[in-house]
């Protein structure tokens, strides 16, 4: 049995689709097609034997044009994938539909997805709900519904493959304050006070993020935190989160692979798509007004002037929460 999962986005994304992901892969072999936001993470999957990568254009942001000719060699690469099903993963505002299409022409045998929209011979099983429950949870119901039970003992948390030992010396807490939606973390200045806040309160603070972010973390790292922005592969950094004793982080990916390391998080998390759905697995505190005027708007720059749904945060409250997760 050879089972093509589909999740188009990003890492977070993708992370969230490794229990449907180990589901499937209990009955063979896992071809793992995802967009170039989300390879890191998909490499990071246990279950997946093979990575597809590719940029779809009703998924990134921003949108590539919709060639015949790329739509057309997408089909072709996934027609040699020789899939037996195809498991389609979106969020609660995507369509599986077009990518379905797809994989029509790909002569891919069974398609399984979520569609609130009629899908007509586009696919072969649909769930029509919608249900407000964690995104990864949605996704293993699809794998449910493709006739995938979860393996014996698998208890439907996030899980990456072993993560490097970090050389770090602990306790330590990580800081990670950049986000790719500006509109799902902490303003700069507010996180460079709770990494002050946190040192005064006696924990080692260690301050991650990408190489694009390497501004934004020695901001933030000040003369107080360790500033380890653009030295970290995705992999090291799950190694890095993995010996922390716990994650301060808003609503991107690193949240997830928090998670799925096992280590608590503390989220900053905007309103602007439901916590009930986004928020971290596992032990966790939320923090934000999810009441917000932005609540529900899955705006990408903060609607609401002064981002109040985070910014009147106080890094008190932060470090109170980091003293609960780690005692």
């Amino acid at each position: 049995m050879r089972t093509l999962v589909a999740r188009l986005d990003s890492d977070g994304d993708v992370l969230l689709a490794g229990p449907a992901v180990r589901a499937a892969a209990a009955a063979g072999e896992v071809v793992f097609l995802c967009g170039p936001r989300g390879v890191r993470a998909a490499e990071l999957l246990p279950g997946v034997t093979r990575i597809v990568e590719w940029e779809c254009p009703w998924i990134a942001s921003p949108a590539p044009e919709v060639r015949p000719f790329d739509v057309e060699a997408v089909a072709a690469l996934l027609h040699g994938v020789r899939a037996d099903v195809a498991l389609i993963l979106t969020s609660f505002h995507q369509s599986p539909l077009p990518l379905a299409l797809v994989l029509r022409m790909a002569e891919v045998p069974k398609i399984v997805a979520r569609s609130v929209d009629y899908p007509g011979s586009l696919l072969d099983v649909r769930l029509r709900d919608d249900p407000d429950v964690p995104e990864s949870l949605r996704a293993l119901e699809v794998a449910h519904a493709a006739g995938f039970a979860s393996p014996e003992g698998d208890d439907g948390r996030l899980a990456i493959v072993e993560p490097p030992r970090t050389p770090l010396d602990h306790p330590y807490v990580v800081v990670h304050p950049g986000a790719s939606a500006p509109a799902r973390t902490w303003s700069p200045d507010r996180w460079a006070k709770a990494v002050v806040a946190l040192t005064a309160a006696g924990h080692r603070v260690v301050v991650t993020g990408g190489p694009a972010e390497t501004g934004l973390t020695g901001h933030v790292a000040g003369a107080c935190g360790s500033d380890l922005g653009g030295r970290t592969s995705f992999r090291d950094l799950a190694g890095v989160l993995a010996g922390a004793g716990a994650v301060v982080v808003g609503n991107t990916g690193p949240a997830h692979l928090a998670a799925a390391v096992g280590t608590p998080v503390v989220s900053l998390f905007a309103p602007v798509v439901p916590a009930a759905r986004w928020a971290p697995h596992g032990r966790h505190v939320l923090l934000g007004d999810q009441s917000a005027p932005c609540r529900g708007t899955r705006a990408r720059d903060c609607p609401v002037a002064g981002h109040p749904c985070l910014d009147l945060v106080d890094p008190a409250e932060v470090v109170a929460a980091v003293e609960e997760l780690t005692t």
